[in-house]
């Protein structure tokens, strides 16, 4: 067992793991946040996809042990007040379908946009390439982050 100390989404935890828990079913079962979904639990699909110290990670990939002092945060966290632009131009861009797959695209999406505001297309796509989608067909959700990133330009500039 293992003591592990970490922020989800700006909330300081502590536990106890096992040193075999994946820091998806941590995040979902002792943190109680469910928007992380599990998938494949084999780093495949991407629906687990979280930001961990500031870059989008494969929580299923990740032992709840290793984020041990490590800030985290979930598509819970994403909105502060009100639906944050990746979400907004996710349903404006219709690139939601089951939602399954969502959380884990817009985790994605984030961890591009914080990194590169001005993606084009071949960045956008190679950014949610460990992304997986049965639903829309890709495109709408590479327009939803193009969108996105316009927006959240024009967002700055007002500042």
């Amino acid at each position: 067992m293992h003591r592990i100390k970490l922020k989800i989404n700006g909330d300081d935890l502590e536990h106890e793991v096992d040193a075999r828990v994946l820091l998806v079913h941590y995040i979902r079962e002792k943190a109680r946040l469910t928007g992380t979904h599990v998938g494949c639990d084999t780093g495949n699909c991407g629906a687990c996809t979280v930001i961990f110290n500031g870059k989008a990670v494969k929580s299923c990939m990740t032992l709840a042990a290793q984020a041990d002092g490590a800030e985290i945060m979930t598509i819970e966290g994403l909105a502060q007040n009100g639906l944050h632009p990746i979400q907004k131009a996710f349903m404006e861009k219709f690139a939601i379908q089951c939602g399954y797959c969502t959380p884990g695209m817009v985790m994605s999406a984030y961890g591009l946009l914080t990194a590169n505001p001005s993606p084009d297309e071949a960045e956008i796509r190679e950014a949610l390439e460990g992304n997986l989608c049965m639903c829309t067909g890709y495109q709408q959700i590479i327009e939803a982050v193009a969108h996105a990133a316009e927006v959240m330009r024009g967002a700055g500039k007002k500042k």
